[in-house]
């Protein structure tokens, strides 16, 4: 059974179970309460806080995610008084003089770290802002300093924004949690950086990834259940198409889950499991789950609520719906929801998911064909402001203006305003980044535009200065500027699949250039010959009127080419 108490003030849960002790510590704050210019600050407090507690003979690490902080160990009864003692008395001095090697040790980690399914649809879905961090770097380790880092620790790990939890054959005696005080934190707001749904994106190695929120209920754990063994069956058994293919849902603290799909697929098979999984999501919507595997779904999860360590199993999870006013449901509460869904409730959750969905499909694919709306890689309006001429031919001009800046060409334009901007990324060469939190991005770098140097003043005036980060110094500087990275980052993003019809006009419009370019040199060579027709001034017009049909066949020619290299296909 579940058993409440407090320790100092701080709320706490703790299931009896004989063997070695248990016990953590959890904190209402992570990634998605930062800004991006600070991203990373909470994984480097907690990184501090544990250094104290040295190299032990007993299991004990520390966590940071979207929302919470976690702190943990396994070992003896005196483990965890001295360990939490330890943590709390670290979180109200850190250790300042590991600051920069903690920060060497976090980019190590993020150099290592092989991105999930929600670093690559976080920055889709949500944008450049709160749970959408979770696809950047942790830009912020490079300018934020001890007084910062301090003051968020001070902000944040506080005793009305803490629980605690332990399971062991007793509570262990000596139990102290001196923290701050300080009140206990919201849950942000969900950004979204997605006008329409159901989306899609073109990207990855051949995954097909499917991502969607959806409310946190027993009726989402059991579609992700069916969606996962529906994958698996049509993929995997039938078609053979896929060594992985799979679902989970996560709960994202505000009352809603994420469910995250996933198949791989060899090169040759990338259509094939991208239809197949189109057509899983879609008959889940249309007529749901039958009965009998609904049943079979509800014994394969009821066999783990029955399991002996089970209770003890959830106690980090209680201790976060602890902080997030969350009632505390236990193993029998849980079981007599799961035997009282219906087919009915799944069928409504697999509409929603697919309403709310988001699709990555692997590269040069589109999925407009079964009903997904391409998700935004530009702007609706570029500021109104001086323009830059690029100095790379056919690459997009620089417009710096009071309100923001914009990279344009004669069909897109991807702009940044300073009122939005999660991040100005400066560099010593000169080069900048602006990432709104939309996730749209412009690379500026002043060698690739005629730009002075007091209009790129005036940008570093305008960005507002905490979304400041000053970089180290890079090894290669880009030749080019970028457009849209929206919001793919920090490389740029492609845009929609090039289609066979756009193919086919681009060969078009390449042959009559070449053509008529041909036709062109011919009629000047003539003219060169013949010394009457250069005193006739109709002709004149007529070379004039050829000369100008060939430059605007060339720019449409490079403009629809540089359509197709963004779209990668």
């Amino acid at each position: 059974m579940i058993h409440q108490f407090e320790v100092d003030g701080v709320p706490a849960v703790f299931v009896q179970r004989p063997g070695r002790f248990a016990a953590g510590l959890v904190f209402r704050v992570g990634w998605a309460d930062e800004t991006l210019a600070r991203h990373g600050v909470t994984h480097l407090v907690e990184h501090l806080a544990l250094y104290r507690s040295g190299v032990a003979d007993h299991h004990l690490n520390g966590a940071t995610g979207p929302l919470h902080t976690h702190f943990h160990l396994e070992g003896t009864e005196a483990d965890v008084s001295s360990f939490l003692l330890s943590v709390c008395q670290s979180l109200t001095a850190l250790p300042m003089e590991r600051l920069e090697t903690e920060k060497d040790i976090l980019r190590t980690e993020e150099a290592g770290r092989s991105p999930g399914a929600a670093e690559t649809t976080g920055q889709w879905r949500y944008g450049a802002q709160g749970h959408g961090l979770c696809s950047y770097p942790e830009w912020g380790l490079h300018s934020v300093d001890g007084q910062a880092v301090q003051q968020w620790a001070d902000t944040w790990f506080t005793q009305g924004n803490a629980a605690l939890w332990v399971a062991g054959e007793r509570l262990p005696a000596g139990l102290r949690l001196p923290l701050r005080p300080g009140p206990r934190m919201p849950v942000p707001a969900a950004t979204s950086a997605l006008p329409v749904t159901p989306a899609y994106f073109s990207g990855g190695k051949g995954q097909v990834l499917f991502e969607t929120v959806l409310p946190r209920s027993t009726a989402t754990a059991l579609y992700a259940a069916c969606l996962d063994r529906e994958l698996f069956r049509v993929l995997r058994q039938e078609g053979g198409y896929s060594y992985t293919a799979t679902a989970a849902q996560a709960h994202r603290g505000d009352g809603w889950s994420t469910v995250v799909a996933l198949a791989d697929a060899l090169p040759e098979q990338q259509d094939a499991v991208l239809g197949g999984f189109i057509d899983v999501l879609a008959r889940l919507a249309a007529v749901g789950v039958p009965q009998d595997e609904l049943d079979a779904l509800r014994r394969r999860i009821d066999e783990e609520y029955t399991q002996p360590d089970a209770e003890a199993g959830r106690l980090s999870g209680l201790a976060a719906d602890l902080l997030g006013g969350l009632p505390l449901r236990g193993i029998d509460d849980l079981r007599a929801e799961l035997w009282a869904a219906t087919t009915q409730d799944v069928h409504a959750i697999a509409q929603q998911a697919q309403a709310a969905g988001l699709l990555r499909v692997p590269g040069g694919r589109r999925a407009d064909w079964a009903g997904y709306s391409a998700a935004p890689v530009s702007s609706s309006v570029a500021v109104v402001g001086k323009r830059h001429r690029s100095r790379e031919k056919g690459a997009p001009d620089l417009v710096l203006g009071a309100e923001g800046v914009s990279l344009v060409d004669d069909e897109n334009a991807v702009t940044v305003r300073y009122d939005a901007c999660a991040a100005f990324l400066s560099w010593p060469d000169g080069g900048r980044r602006l990432i709104g939190t939309d996730g749209i991005t412009v690379q500026l770098e002043p060698g690739c535009f005629d730009v002075d140097v007091q209009s790129l003043a005036m940008v570093d005036a305008a960005v507002p200065a905490h979304a400041l980060v000053r970089m180290p110094p890079r090894q290669k500087r880009p030749t080019a500027p970028r457009g849209a990275s929206a919001p793919a980052a920090p490389a740029a993003k492609a845009g929609p699949p090039f289609t066979k019809v756009q193919r086919l006009m681009l060969t078009v419009l390449t042959a009559a250039a070449w053509i008529w370019g041909v036709i062109l040199a011919f009629a000047v060579a003539g003219a060169v010959g013949d010394t009457s027709i250069l005193t006739d001034p109709a002709m004149y017009i007529v070379y004039g009127v050829m000369g100008a049909l060939e430059a605007a066949l060339i720019r449409s020619v490079l403009r629809r080419r540089r359509l197709r290299r963004a779209a990668g296909n």
